[in-house]
Order: C-alpha cells, then sequence, then structure tokens
C-alpha cells in the first residue's frame, strides 16, 4: 500500500439521514485511502455503511460532515457540473442488474457513455468494439440482451464501464444475479483489468468468496469501518 499512489481519501466522513429523533447516521467518522491500481472489496450487513460509502465515492451522494478527496481534490468543493464531469471521465459504474437497454445491441450499449460525452459517430464505434474486445464478447456486439447469457450481459457491462478509460470502477454486486461459475469468470476479467490496465476497482459485495478476489478488504459495521484485511 505505500507503494501506490493515493487516489481516494476520505477523512472523518460522516453521513446522516433525516434530522431530530428520526435521524439515521450511515456513516460516523470513517477514514480511509485508496490506493492507484488497488482492488478493494466492501462488506458488511445491511445498513453498514457500504453502500452509502459508494455512493459517495460515485458522487451520487454528498456527506454530511468530513472530506473525500479525489486525486486531491476536495471533492465537496465541486459545482454540481464539475462533479457530472468527475463521473462522467474518471468514474466507470457496474451494478448487479446489468442496467442495459433492452432494445439495443451490444456495441450500441457500450457506446451510450461516449454519446453522452459528445464524442463523434466513428471514434464511438472503435472505442467500443475495442471494449467490447477487452471482455472477450466482440463476436456478439450485434447481439441484443436478451440472446445474451447473464455473464455475457455483465460482460457488456463491464464494457459500457471501462469505455471512458476511468481511473476506478465501482461495482455493487457485480455478480449478484450469476451462478457460482459464471461469478468467478467475472471476478478473473475484474482482476485482469485491474492488473492489465491499472483501473482501481471498488467492490461492494456479500459475498465472502467473490471478497477474496480483492487485494483489500473493508468491513463495515453500524457505520463503521470494523476490520480490513489484506
Amino acid at each position: 500500500m505505500q507503494s501506490l499512489t493515493q487516489l481516494i481519501r476520505l477523512i472523518d466522513l460522516s453521513k446522516t439521514y433525516g434530522s431530530g429523533q428520526n435521524n439515521f447516521q450511515a456513516l460516523r467518522s470513517i477514514n480511509l485511502t485508496i490506493g492507484k491500481g488497488e482492488f478493494i472489496a466492501l462488506m458488511g450487513p445491511s445498513g453498514s455503511g457500504k453502500s452509502t460509502t459508494m455512493n459517495i465515492l460515485g458522487c451520487l451522494d454528498t456527506q454530511t460532515s468530513g472530506s473525500y478527496e479525489f486525486q486531491g481534490v476536495r471533492v465537496e468543493s465541486l459545482t454540481s457540473n464539475e462533479r457530472a464531469l468527475l463521473r462522467r471521465n474518471f468514474l466507470g459504474f457496474i451494478f448487479q442488474g446489468f442496467n442495459l437497454l433492452a432494445r439495443t445491441s451490444a456495441i450500441e450499449n457500450v457506446e451510450l457513455p461516449l454519446i453522452y460525452r459528445g464524442d463523434k459517430k466513428k471514434s464511438r464505434s472503435k472505442e467500443a468494439a475495442s471494449a467490447l474486445e477487452k471482455v472477450g464478447l466482440l463476436k456478439w456486439k450485434n447481439h441484443k440482451p436478451n440472446e445474451l447469457s447473464g455473464g455475457q450481459q455483465q460482460r457488456v457491462a463491464i464494457a459500457r464501464a471501462i469505455v471512458t478509460n476511468p481511473s476506478v470502477l465501482l461495482a455493487d454486486e457485480p455478480t449478484g444475479n450469476l451462478d457460482s461459475k459464471t461469478s468467478l469468470e467475472i471476478m478473473n476479467l475484474l482482476k485482469s483489468l485491474n492488473r492489465d490496465l491499472g483501473i482501481t476497482i471498488v467492490m461492494v459485495t456479500h459475498e465472502p468468496e467473490m471478497a477474496e478476489h480483492a487485494s483489500r478488504i473493508i468491513k463495515f459495521m453500524d457505520g463503521e469501518i470494523l476490520t480490513e484485511k489484506t
């Protein structure tokens, strides 16, 4: 960890929902540093704070107090437009439910982030094909989601997440809808992207056997970091 360049730093990060007697403290003074190129697994029971942490890292939510630094920049000081640019240019998202457009081909699904970014069609097609090749699905580029297996759909979703060359992949239960064999294939793919492309991965999972693929496991309990395992 000491040899890695600091990418993300959470400093005394807290998050409270509601107010008065009805408030709920989802995070309590979290301190966490993530180095460039790490593969981190966040674990813990429902309500432990891991998903809230993931949402803050993804700029989908904001903390009540404390600081979130990304490459040395305090994210809370950014405007909403700047936060959107951070999401678009530096972060990739992988979801349990794949979140693919049903009537759209694999390559068109992968192109979506590039459309939002304003890239031209020719470059979009080239980058999307390259991303599909990295996940081993270029031959299926014209298939729609209902013509693909669950594992193939997740590969398309991963290609969509990496097509913008993000610094960080945020994976929320990426194997939650897959069988054990396919889950292992997806974890091996994520490890190869981490190893070969140097993408930092932060993954939320309930499955200990999936978490073991990460280089560091952070366990949450009642809004606090309970243990760290490397």
